[in-house]
């Protein structure tokens, strides 16, 4: 059966670890005298109270988890971390409804981006400070981060990691998992730093540039300005910003061998960054010529509008520098297509993820070749990797499903009210983890307020499903996995 007593004790530990951030958004709310840091001393003492109750309970507990209790530990985690996330905006009044704050912490672990907050620019230094650090802090994995900093406490860290990382294949640079995860974070970190030192040179002062560069390489898209980077109409920046977003998009373990190892010659034989980049070059071309041809944009406009689009949808980042729902309606089904694929596995973004692509791709091909030769083995490959049957039915539940979802919840939200397209994009948006969303309703540079409850509710589950990619969520509900046996 399920060890409760484990798993109340790694909850009570990341409960502490959440604590000890907000304990920084405190700080800087004493730093700028606003009326958020009563709510986050509150929350604070609430997250650390309820740290040392689970611990408590999960006193005495052998430190082995199984791979059921690996499932539940990485699912309880997130909604956690989500739910003592919203205590923070309640507390302070800027989010009063329990749907909403919930809403808007979930978005932010699961680095979605979506927001229900009309006008982001009112908020205090604290609470943007808060929602920018959810979504650094989800950019790779709750528990995988524990597995960095206390690899000791997760004793089944293979399995957690499992439960956690996202692709098909899960990639490891060193033997064990938690010089692995040091490593992963480091480059994170690292790529952190150097956004936010870009950003800074850039213009941004240093609150703009810490918020940007935490929610650029975590691939989140929460902004402090209602416009998001087209609040600073410079083209640096929006260069700046696509680079790092693109980056963010790449595997880190390929990242890891090209730059720390000093191989750069590993990232342009790999089947995967290969698909990722000729898919963002070809849909910003394509849409580059319909800004030229349609609306008139000069050359520089138009590539790095739809560079930006394109890289920010597809590494499911979310942020604007332009109203891309103004744009001719071809381009939303490009950005609509680039937004499910997703970028790299193994990196902070959401989406189908390339390396799918790539198996999927060879799966068709094998499928002509067999047509043509019945009695021929064809296995299938990737960077030279034999990828066994079971993963490829993997692949095709996975893809499976995630449209089922799709239509399942877009079929909702249409039976609400909600128009077509937005019901759509508004679906795959919260399965892919992207945020924003095209249509008449709600576009991509608008909150998603006006949505009923009870399918923001929907959306919020979705949202989890997506980070945690279906299966880890939904073994849970199956019966077999409570069986003692």
């Amino acid at each position: 059966m399920v060890n409760f007593r484990i798993i109340s004790k790694i909850i009570g530990s990341l409960l502490f670890i959440e604590g000890f951030f907000m304990a920084w958004c405190v700080a800087l709310s004493f730093y700028h005298h606003e009326d958020d840091c009563y709510a986050f001393v509150l929350s604070m003492l609430l997250t650390f109270g309820s740290g040392f109750f689970f611990l408590y309970l999960g006193r005495n507990s052998e430190n082995i988890l199984s791979r059921r209790d690996a499932y539940v530990v990485v699912t309880a985690a997130w909604v956690v971390f989500s739910f003592y996330g919203m205590f923070p905006f309640l507390l302070h009044g800027c989010i009063p409804s329990v749907t909403d704050a919930f809403f808007e912490s979930t978005s932010g672990f699961t680095t979605t981006g979506a927001t229900i907050l009309d006008n982001v620019e009112v908020l205090p230094h604290g609470i943007l400070f808060w929602r920018s650090l959810m979504q650094w802090i989800g950019g790779l994995g709750i528990v995988f981060f524990t597995i960095a900093i206390l690899p000791s406490l997760v004793g089944g860290s293979v399995k957690v990691f499992a439960a956690e990382a996202t692709g098909p294949i899960k990639a490891k640079m060193h033997p064990r998992l938690s010089t692995t995860a040091k490593w992963i974070w480091s480059i994170y970190l690292l790529l952190t730093v150097a956004c936010g030192l870009s950003f800074l040179c850039a213009g941004m002062n240093w609150f703009e540039a810490l918020n940007y560069s935490m929610t650029t390489t975590a691939t989140g898209g929460f902004a402090i300005h209602n416009e998001s980077t087209e609040f600073f109409h410079s083209p640096t920046i929006d260069y700046i910003s696509i680079i790092f977003q693109f980056l963010s998009g790449i595997n880190f373990t390929l990242l890891y061998v090209s730059t720390i190892k000093l191989k750069p010659k590993s990232l342009f034989t790999n089947s995967e960054f290969k698909l990722y980049i000729s898919i963002v070059l070809g849909a910003t071309l394509w849409i580059m010529y319909l800004l030229i041809s349609r609306m008139g944009y000069d050359l520089e406009h138009a590539f790095r509008s739809s560079l930006f689009q394109v890289v920010s949808f597809m590494t499911t980042t979310g942020m604007f520098n332009e109203d891309a729902g103004t744009w001719p309606h071809i381009t939303w089904v490009i950005l609509g297509v680039v937004m499910y694929m997703g970028a790299c596995a193994g990196s902070t973004s959401g989406g189908f993820k390339c390396i799918r692509g790539v198996m999927l791709l060879k799966v068709v091909r094998n499928n002509f070749r067999q047509i043509l030769h019945p009695n021929a083995v064809l296995p299938v490959k990737v960077n030279g990797q034999n990828i066994p049957q079971s993963k490829l039915i993997a692949l095709f539940a996975f893809f499976t499903l995630t449209i089922m979802m799709v239509i399942v919840t877009a079929t909702i939200m249409i039976v609400a009210g909600i128009d077509n397209t937005n019901a759509i994009t508004i679906a795959l948006s919260c399965v892919s983890n992207v945020g924003p969303t095209l249509g008449t309703q709600i576009g991509p540079v608008m909150s998603w307020s006006i949505l009923p409850d009870f399918i923001k509710w929907i959306l919020c589950l979705l949202m989890l499903m997506g980070r945690l990619e279906i299966m880890t969520v939904l073994v849970l509900f199956t019966r077999s996995f409570w069986k003692e046996n």
